[in-house]
């Protein structure tokens, strides 16, 4: 995907996030987060939205100060209107940035802007399927959205050092997305996790739309449409161990 697409994406995203906020009480249980009320998910995703538009419109090697970046809480009865505009400045920001601009990122990318705009993509999109589950229904992700967050996570944020991710011995993964022509990711995990777009036999593998799979990766629904070949107890170790990380 390029920057301009993840833009639109996270604008729609943005836009059905905030609908769902509306559409429930402030601390409506997100089933999905089973700690966070609607408060909670809103305030971070707003929050984190400033935090992302602050190290965009700022330069430098060092992340911006998410306490100056996100300022005061808004009270519950303009929590929606906060996140819109939050929302609707960082893609203001996005779309108006030098395409060279250089600023403090946390995973490889083309460029810092394509970080920014794919992360915020992402993000906005797995929170608005946590907000939507308050109301018991998530709407699918477009099948290249979904599968370029799975290749986010599987690429990016699980070959990191320092991640939970780990097996005494080498155990493998194959994620294969059925709906994108067959996108495939065979993931390898020991002492360090590598992944590789390719397939191959696996110790487990899972098939089924980019969507489910998406959702699934990022520990937001369960398996009831999606295939599964091989040894299951690999995905509960998936389960206890794949959390996001921004640094």
């Amino acid at each position: 995907m390029e920057i301009a697409e993840h833009v639109a994406a996270l604008r729609q995203d943005g836009e059905l996030m905030a609908k769902a906020a509306a559409a429930v009480a402030p601390d409506a249980a997100i089933p999905t987060c089973p700690e966070w009320t609607m408060r909670d998910l809103v305030l971070h995703q707003g929050q984190v939205h400033r935090w992302a538009t602050a190290n965009v419109a700022t330069p430098s090697t060092a992340p911006a100060d998410a306490g100056k970046a996100t300022g005061p809480a808004p009270e519950d009865a303009g929590l929606v209107e906060w996140f819109r505009v939050g929302c609707h400045t960082l893609i203001d920001t996005l779309e108006r940035a030098d395409p060279d601009v250089q600023c403090w990122t946390f995973m490889a990318a083309p460029t810092p802007l394509a970080f920014w705009a794919r992360r915020q993509c992402h993000e906005t999109g797995i929170h608005r399927a946590d907000a939507e589950s308050a109301s018991g229904s998530i709407a699918a992700f477009s099948p290249p959205v979904a599968a370029d967050g799975i290749d986010e996570l599987l690429t990016g944020f699980i070959t990191r050092p320092g991640g939970r991710l780990r097996s005494d011995s080498l155990r493998t993964l194959l994620v294969r997305a059925t709906d994108t022509n067959d996108d495939d990711w065979l993931v390898r995990i020991a002492d360090t996790v590598e992944t590789e777009r390719a397939g191959g036999p696996a110790d487990c593998t899972l098939s089924g739309s980019a969507s489910d799979l998406h959702l699934f990766l990022w520990n937001r629904a369960g398996l009831d449409s999606i295939v599964v070949d091989g040894d299951p107890s690999l995905l509960r170790v998936w389960r206890d161990s794949v959390t996001i990380r921004w640094r």
